[in-house]
């Protein structure tokens, strides 16, 4: 929402007893006083500018990857009625609008999903979140689903005329996933000790799809670095010292906050 602007002849108003408030108050006590001069802007300095642009990108990430799944409704635009079961084995059979490849299963995951409904202790779908990612006042439906080696696929899709899109796929080995606002936060590990990888994946009108608007290398906070195991002095009676609970969960280990069985 566009911050509220007060009208052109109120703020002249306002500035000019803004001024003479200021004016009146300079050689009193407490007055304001100059900080210094401002230091001046640097302009961007361009390197090699005899180097050509490149006319396509190297690598394709999946970003702005969507996908129309096959044989779901959505009444009344809901995605909260949705089975995500339902969802993830539909979107198995889904058509991506290009191919990058990244929207794959390994074969083991996708046996897992076919089968929920007679192994439902192997099925690899998380329990769903929902949240208006794009800003049109209906909930997405976000979906985790387990890969091997401790990898999450994370997608979300989006009500469209009746029907359901996946605006996002991606995968990763995930320290958690986050709903901030209408952003969606990954976070990973580095091979940097003490340091983590944050992607922000947005909302673009444009596209139409779910964008990594920010991709970052961060510091580890403070509270999510692995505790230090605890020494047991020599001849203790105690034993085995008792473990200390990782802090390193995923988000959405738990009950969803923002699930059907939660609250917004």
């Amino acid at each position: 929402m566009r911050p509220h602007r007060a009208p052109a002849a109120t703020r002249t108003v306002v500035s000019a007893v803004a001024a003479l408030i200021l004016l009146s108050g300079c050689g009193t006590a407490g007055g304001l006083k100059s900080a210094g001069d401002a230091p001046s802007a640097v302009e961007p300095k361009g390197l090699w500018p005899e180097l050509p642009p490149a006319s396509s990108a190297p690598y394709d990430y999946g970003e702005g990857e969507t996908a129309k799944i096959p044989g779901i409704k959505v009444t009344g635009g809901d995605v909260r009625r949705l089975d995500p079961v339902t969802v993830a084995q539909a979107g198995l059979k889904a058509k991506t609008d290009r191919d990058s490849g990244l929207d794959e299963l390994p074969d083991s995951t996708v046996r897992q999903i076919e089968g929920c409904r007679t192994a439902p202790d192997d099925c690899p779908v998380l329990p769903p979140y929902y949240r208006d990612l794009t800003g049109d006042g209906r909930d997405e439906l976000v979906l985790g689903i387990r890969m091997p080696d401790q990898q999450l696929a994370v997608r979300v899709y989006m009500p469209d005329g009746g029907g359901l899109t996946r605006i996002m796929s991606t995968y990763d080995a995930v320290i958690s996933v986050e709903l901030a606002g209408r952003d969606l936060i990954m976070r990973a590990p580095s091979v940097i000790p003490g340091y983590e990888y944050r992607t922000a994946w947005s909302w673009d009108d444009r596209q139409r799809a779910m964008l990594p608007t920010r991709d970052e290398i961060l510091r580890t906070p403070e509270h999510r670095k692995a505790p230090r195991p605890k020494r047991t002095p020599t001849g203790s009676a105690t034993g085995t010292p008792t473990p200390t609970p990782s802090t390193d969960a995923p988000s959405g280990s738990g009950t969803p906050s923002d699930s059907a069985a939660g609250t917004r």
